[in-house]
């Protein structure tokens, strides 16, 4: 099973983001993925490259920066390979090695049913079509509203440039999900006004059994409904800017499935997910060190007058 693994990690090496030959290729992973790292290493090795591992401690949450040994090593790599318990991507660690030109996936609670099912066997190609399409429909919005059970939930995008997930890493500083396939965007600060259900599933909880439903005012969570609603004040603990509403992301990969690790279900095809807590390596402003993402299911998502989403289906021309 192990080369099995290693084969499809070649091909995401290779195919995903580039590797070339001498290429340095930094694998980052801990306790939850110690045959994934060990696959990607063996891969980068067949592949050529100057193949690394470094096992770190579970960080505890997402978003939460890594060592800075860690962050040392990120900066000098040509390749990292973030295979994760939890979250690098929202990271100044992410963002500062991107800025030093390394390419960069993701991977947080990344499992080895994804390696053969799933949003890693998407067709590429058609993702980056959805995705880089959405992105261009964020960067010129300048309002969002996410209706769904005849709750509402609206913010402001002005000024502000949405990014694109396509899981096609090949250029200097490109970086993102692997599994990928979102465009998202960092909603104004202090603009978020109203009410939304989420019933797809939530970091730190899993795949949710009941629906929660958050309300928002100038920009912050300010009541929970659900039995959930303990499980997530502990996580947020008593950071006001964790509950930041920090973006707003659209799902593009038509592989993917809602299985409760939201590396995979934030990316199902026309499911809308929202986040909190930080948001400054993306365009945002806020660094709370914690970013919790909550998917959507079969919502509404109008961007300033066009409905983009119809019940979970891409309004989008081909």
């Amino acid at each position: 099973m192990k080369k099995d693994i290693t084969q499809v990690a070649r091909q995401l090496l290779k195919e995903n983001l580039a590797l070339s030959e001498e290429e340095q290729l930094l694998i980052i992973y801990d306790e939850s993925t110690l045959i994934i790292g060990e696959s990607f290493f063996t891969a980068g090795i067949e592949l050529g490259a100057r193949s690394m591992l470094l096992r770190i401690q579970p960080l505890g949450k997402n978003g939460v920066e890594p060592p800075p040994v860690v962050a040392r090593a990120m900066m000098e790599a040509d390749v990292v390979i973030a295979a994760t318990a939890h979250s690098l991507t929202h990271t100044q660690a992410r963002k500062a090695a991107c800025n030093a030109g390394a390419r960069i996936a993701t991977m947080p609670g990344i499992t080895e049913d994804m390696f053969f099912s799933g949003p890693i066997t998407a067709d590429y190609d058609k993702v980056a079509f959805y995705t880089k399409k959405l992105k261009k429909l964020l960067d010129s919005a300048e309002r969002a509203v996410i209706t769904k059970e005849g709750y509402s939930l609206k913010m402001n995008l002005a000024g502000r440039q949405g990014n694109a997930s396509t899981g096609l890493f090949w250029e200097k500083g490109s970086s993102g999900n692997l599994p990928s396939g979102e465009a998202y965007i960092a909603p104004l600060e202090g603009s978020a006004e109203g009410e939304v259900i989420i019933d797809g599933s939530l970091s730190g909880l899993g795949k949710l059994n009941t629906p929660l439903k958050f309300s928002f005012s100038q920009g912050f969570l300010v009541d929970i409904k659900g039995p959930d609603k303990e499980k997530l004040e502990k996580l947020l603990g008593d950071n006001k800017l964790a509950r930041n509403l920090a973006e707003l992301g659209i799902g593009t990969n038509d592989r993917a499935r809602i299985t409760g690790i939201i590396l995979e279900d934030e990316k199902v095809y026309g499911t809308v997910h929202i986040a909190l807590g930080s948001n400054d390596t993306f365009g945002g402003t806020v660094a709370a060190g914690i970013h919790l993402d909550g998917v959507i299911l079969q919502p509404d998502l109008y961007l300033d007058n066009i409905l983009v989403i119809r019940q979970g289906k891409l309004m989008l021309d081909k």
